[in-house]
């Protein structure tokens, strides 16, 4: 009888403070305050004084003293790979990660047959430069149309993920620079992220995507762009999200090939989606995300690097820094699942039917050559460490800026449209392309470049008529 009369009061203390935990978790956060001119590079570059802002002509011509010992290291590999590596099983394909049989042929083809010296020279077809910002190296390429648009050229930031570099993008290039049926031409910047091949990586921890973001956004003032356009897949989606939330003024607009949102409304809803997709989501949809069971099953399967980088990525770089093979073989795994889930049961994962392996191994070399083996492994610590990392608190907080996404049937990080707009409250354009995956730059780059060019003359149009930005 006692509790009879008391449950209606508990009921409503009940309930009031499970609104008020789910209001402060849930609410929108506040724009953090990030440091200015903060220093990332070595100490010796701090003490010699005031850091050279130039922009310097940069040509990749690797030593042949590099070359020469890559090819010792993978002749010495190949000799003994079958004594050190084991037989993959019978009936296990790529579903437990790359094999022997894959190997040699990446071996043989990378040794006999992949010239650096031709990729070399088709790397340096577009501009290449550095400068210093922040105490750091910055590599870039800068690609500049021959003629304005009808409407003018406009400036385009191009940024890449792991385990990608600055040569996702190169087939993109001439797509972007001047394209066909589009009112506005653009003027690519293209750089290496810090700690990625030809960009110095930092010389202390902290350096986390949003920090990244206001050295992308010091390099593009740099060049004379107070505003501008940028894009990216992967950690370059993020960090272009960021460099939208934090710099309004500056970008005129964002898409991104990679569409996902850690607000935690975003998740709450996705979470939602994904228990009840039958409610929540539309046939497209749920061919994407559902049954669960598979979503939390390919999660579990695939996300072991993650967490490995995100805590002991420096023991892992020192075994990637010595093997070029088993630095291969843990980038080129990712170009299989990331593809297409269903491509595991393939010998080669899929791989050599979908790309280039003169392209993939390209993005093997960058970083080999570059040394960076190691420390493109570090986003992932920095991200989501949270005694150093601001991306937790960047995450809750909205962005007013133009943005577009082109959601690919096969990305392993992606969420339904009605999930990002809480992040992405000016979420002006949401497209399904009907193939791809987590790679688009490399796997359909005639899709993804007129996706852009078609959502950035939208959001040129609709949003920023008023702006003259030439």
């Amino acid at each position: 009888m006692g509790f009879g009369l008391w449950a209606p009061a508990i009921t409503v203390v009940i309930a009031v403070t499970v609104g008020l935990v789910g209001f402060v978790l849930l609410k929108d956060g506040e724009l953090p305050t990030l440091q200015e001119n903060q220093f990332w590079g070595p100490a010796s570059r701090k003490a010699a004084g005031k850091e050279d802002k130039s922009i310097r002509s940069f040509q990749i011509n690797i030593s042949e003293k590099v070359v020469t010992d890559l090819k010792t290291r993978l002749k010495l590999e190949i000799a003994s790979v079958d004594e050190r590596v084991a037989d993959p099983l019978d009936g296990v394909a790529f579903q437990w990660g790359v094999h022997k049989k894959f190997l040699k042929k990446v071996q043989d083809y990378w040794l006999n047959k992949y010239d650096w010296r031709a990729r070399e020279t088709l790397l340096n077809k577009y501009p290449n430069f550095k400068t210093t910002i922040s105490g750091l190296e910055i590599h870039f390429q800068h690609v500049k149309p021959q003629k304005k648009g009808k409407k003018g050229t406009r400036a385009l930031l191009l940024l890449h993920g792991w385990p990608g570099s600055f040569v996702e993008y190169q087939k993109l290039i001439p797509q972007l620079v001047e394209p066909k049926d589009s009112e506005i031409n653009f003027e690519l910047v293209i750089p290496s992220l810090p700690g990625f091949g030809f960009s110095e990586a930092s010389s202390r921890a902290g350096l986390g995507p949003p920090e990244i973001a206001q050295i992308m956004r010091t390099l593009m003032l740099r060049l004379g762009h107070q505003k501008f356009y940028v894009q990216g897949g992967d950690w370059g989606s993020m960090i272009a999200g960021d460099m939208a939330t934090i710099y309004k003024d500056n970008i005129l607009g964002a898409h991104m090939s990679m569409c996902f949102s850690f607000h935690p409304r975003s998740i709450l809803k996705f979470g939602a989606a994904l228990a009840l997709p039958q409610f929540l989501l539309d046939d497209d949809d749920r061919a994407q995300f559902s049954p669960l069971m598979r979503v939390i099953t390919n999660h579990i399967r695939e996300t072991g690097y993650l967490h490995l980088q995100a805590t002991k990525s420096d023991t892992l770089g020192i075994a990637l820094s010595y093997s070029p093979s088993g630095l291969a073989s843990y980038i080129l795994e990712k170009f299989s699942f990331w593809t297409d889930e269903n491509s595991l049961a393939k010998e080669d994962g899929g791989i050599l039917k979908t790309f280039d392996l003169d392209t993939l191994l390209d993005n093997v070399m960058i970083h080999w050559v570059g040394k960076s083996s190691t420390t493109f492994l570090r986003i992932y610590a920095e991200t989501l460490n949270p005694l150093t990392s601001t991306q937790l608190s960047l995450d809750s907080v909205p962005t007013s800026v133009p943005v577009s996404c082109r959601n690919y049937p096969k990305e392993l990080l992606a969420q339904p449209r009605f999930a990002l707009t809480d992040k992405f409250q000016n979420l002006v354009r949401f497209t399904r392309a009907k193939t791809g995956g987590h790679f688009s730059a490399l796997e359909v780059p005639t899709d993804l470049a007129a996706d852009i060019v078609t959502s950035l003359n939208l959001i040129d149009v609709s949003y920023r008529i008023d702006i003259d930005v030439d």
